[in-house]
């Protein structure tokens, strides 16, 4: 297991420019979360309350 890494490591320091795939991967992660964060947030109170609602309903076709 470790020669593995530490061959997976050799062939990742060889290739120029790989440092910035992990900062992209970072930031794409955090764009993403931040974005669905505001999106959740910005819902309003009665269009959750409606959507909330729908299981409970009987005999209408939505």
């Amino acid at each position: 297991m470790k020669v593995m890494f530490e061959q997976i490591k050799h062939n990742m320091e060889t290739i120029e420019g790989v440092a910035i795939y992990p900062i992209l991967s970072l930031l794409i992660f955090f764009v993403f979360f931040v974005g669905l964060g505001l999106w959740v947030f910005s819902y309003k109170k009665e269009t959750i309350n409606e959507l909330s609602q729908i299981p409970l309903r009987d005999n209408q076709i939505v």
